[in-house]
């Protein structure tokens, strides 16, 4: 853990495309999911994960199941008990390995004793006993990328019962709940580009050539 304003932590946070909200979902009284619109309009791409609530979106921000397996985090931010915050970390280490993780950002609440000395052991940058809104707020900070919603896709099986499966690409600024069909996928177009889910990798092998990652979604929709 590094003190408050040490430039390690405002560049990272400053020049960050990224930041993974784990417990953001469609509860507006949680505070995970009022950290979606704290930090909205900021110049970041906010990915909020909540495996209960995804296929909603909070903001035209979908939420995703899990940190999409193929995409690298740049910031994660726990809104989880302690032990769920102790799985998500455990699994990023085994991921992506101590020289490669994300910086950690453990909101109140969400430390585990036994996870932050393994941090500290294994020298992996991270935060706690601080909210990440009222730092980027105490330090005046946006995204120097100055990214904005874009577009996303989601994927659904069909509701008639015929095993088809629906492709739609969804509105960049409107929230909704989560879809009443079987999520088979949802995310932006980083997430199409990178993951390596099943969903993303057929619909990438479908693209004609010269055909961009947008056309091809549009087209399939």
């Amino acid at each position: 853990m590094l003190r408050d304003a040490h430039p390690a932590i405002l560049n990272t946070v400053r020049f960050a495309g990224s930041i993974h909200i784990l417990g953001s979902g469609t509860k507006p009284e949680k505070p995970a999911h009022q950290a979606i619109h704290d930090l909205n309009g900021k110049g970041w791409r906010l990915v909020p994960v909540h495996p209960r609530d995804a296929g909603g979106a909070i903001l035209g921000h979908p939420i995703r199941p899990s940190i999409e397996d193929g995409t690298v985090p740049e910031i994660v931010v726990l809104f989880l008990a302690p032990e769920r915050a102790k799985a998500a970390v455990m699994e990023l280490m085994v991921r992506h390995g101590p020289a490669n993780m994300p910086l950690l950002w453990f909101q109140p609440g969400s430390e585990d004793e036994d996870v932050l000395e393994m941090l500290n052991e294994a020298g992996v940058l991270h935060i706690v006993d601080d909210c990440i809104v009222r730092f980027v707020q105490r330090h005046h900070l946006t995204g120097e990328q100055n990214l904005r919603p874009a577009p996303w896709c989601l994927q659904v099986a069909s509701e008639d019962g015929s095993g088809c499966s629906v492709w739609t690409v969804e509105s960049p600024s409107s929230s909704q709940p989560t879809p009443q069909s079987e999520l088979e996928w949802c995310g932006d177009f980083v997430d199409l580009e990178q993951s390596n889910h099943a969903v993303p990798r057929y619909i990438r092998s479908l693209a004609q050539p010269n055909e961009s990652l947008r056309e091809l979604a549009a087209r399939l929709a």
